[in-house]
């Protein structure tokens, strides 16, 4: 349900930039304010699950996502849904960071079982969400916001009914994910995942644009329906993969050499985007061929957070997630700004080059990760903690 919603807003960006007269640089900042204060409120999520609790954080996430959506479904202005899903960021990081934790601590026995069951809610939400909000978006832009809201309000009396009251958990401090950064494995795996989020949000936000117009070239109309059709398909490929398929390659290939393999399968596609632009066709291929990719980049570089450090794994969490989701951030506030003073095509090449530097800072950092593969199986709870944040964006 959770992820469900934060797919539905994308195939609507277009819609949104029409009808409130906004560019597609604007229209593209309503990725840009959620995923920012996600990422700061990131680095303070561990210490505000270990002050109010995992089952009264996720709840008070849920409700600020339900209030904001629902807000920005009533907006009049492009400039006000910028600001409405800065808030719904800030409820979007409070629930995510603790989702998993809270699965696994509602399950008995071993937690692998649990752990494929979030990654599939995971692939299954972000492919069923632009779909959705392709749906709603035919009716009307405001359509797909409202249905976050009621998603999201479904996902709140579940946890009230069906999620029992944990623990006291232990106590973090306030700044210890700021901390951790210190830690020479964990910032070498931000700083290749701030480059490497970059790309991903330049390939989600930023493509209905040049998708529709690709389209508008050959006579079609491609609306929200459309685009939540491809983006359908770019999401099933991410969940099959990163369930599926990434935990065979980095079993037979190790991590590290998976990671670099896809992005460097990662930076060709980008770079073949910049180039299929005029073919509708080569769009949506080259699109859900990027899904299948990013599903494997996701499941690999969490479980080498995962083993990279001795740190605790909430805290590392925290400390990731919120550089990582800065990259996202920074992603379509360049894009659109980048196209309209160039070309269509530049912002695909401006991505191909940040997944080179997050290559770069692999092999660079390479050293600090003699920890993984070596580590012995983790707690339930460790591996809760350190998976949680790694794959939600």
């Amino acid at each position: 349900v959770s992820f469900t919603g934060i797919g539905l807003v994308d195939p609507i960006l277009p819609a949104i930039s029409s009808q409130l007269d906004a560019t597609p640089s604007q229209a593209m900042l309503l990725f840009t304010s959620y995923l920012f204060i996600t990422a700061l409120a990131m680095f303070f999520t561990s210490w505000f699950a270990s002050k109010a609790g995992v089952r009264r954080t996720l709840l008070i996430g849920l409700l600020l996502v339900v209030a904001f959506a629902a807000l920005a479904a009533g907006a009049g202005s492009v400039e006000e849904i910028i600001g409405l899903r800065a808030g719904w960021g800030l409820g979007n990081a409070l629930f995510i960071s603790t989702a998993l934790a809270a699965i696994v601590g509602a399950t008995t026995g071993p937690s692998a079982g649990a752990i494929i069951l979030y990654e599939t809610a995971l692939g299954i939400g972000l492919a069923v969400g632009p779909l959705l909000g392709g749906l709603l978006g035919a009716v009307s832009w405001r359509a797909p916001f409202a249905g976050t809201a009621v998603l999201m309000g479904v996902g709140f009396l579940a946890i009230v009914v069906l999620l029992r009251p944990e623990a006291k958990p232990a106590h973090v401090s306030p700044l210890a994910a700021l901390r951790a950064l210190a830690h020479p494995a964990l910032r070498t795996l931000a700083l290749t995942a701030i480059f490497y989020n970059f790309a991903f949000f330049v390939l989600l936000a930023y493509s209905p644009f040049p998708l529709e117009a690709a389209a508008a070239a050959h006579g079609l109309e491609f609306g929200a329906l459309a685009i939540g059709g491809v983006f359908f398909g770019w999401g099933t490929g991410l969940a099959i993969t990163s369930v599926f398929v990434a935990p065979l390659l980095t079993r037979r290939l190790g991590l590290i050499p998976t990671l670099l393999t896809t992005l460097g399968l990662l930076t060709v596609l980008l770079a073949a985007m910049s180039l299929a632009l005029s073919s509708m066709t080569g769009m949506i291929v080259l699109i859900v061929a990027g899904g299948l990719l990013l599903g494997i980049m996701n499941t690999a570089l969490t479980e080498t957070v995962m083993e990279a450090t001795d740190l605790p794994r909430g805290v590392a969490s925290s400390a990731y997630s919120g550089v990582r989701f800065l990259g996202g951030a920074v992603a379509p506030a360049v894009a659109g700004p980048l196209a309209a003073a160039t070309t269509a095509g530049a912002p695909y090449l401006l991505a191909a080059g940040t997944l080179v530097l997050s290559m770069l800072m692999l092999v660079l950092g390479r050293r600090h990760l003699a920890a993984v593969g070596s580590h012995a199986e983790l707690s339930e709870v460790e591996e809760a903690e350190a998976i949680t944040a790694g794959d939600e964006a």
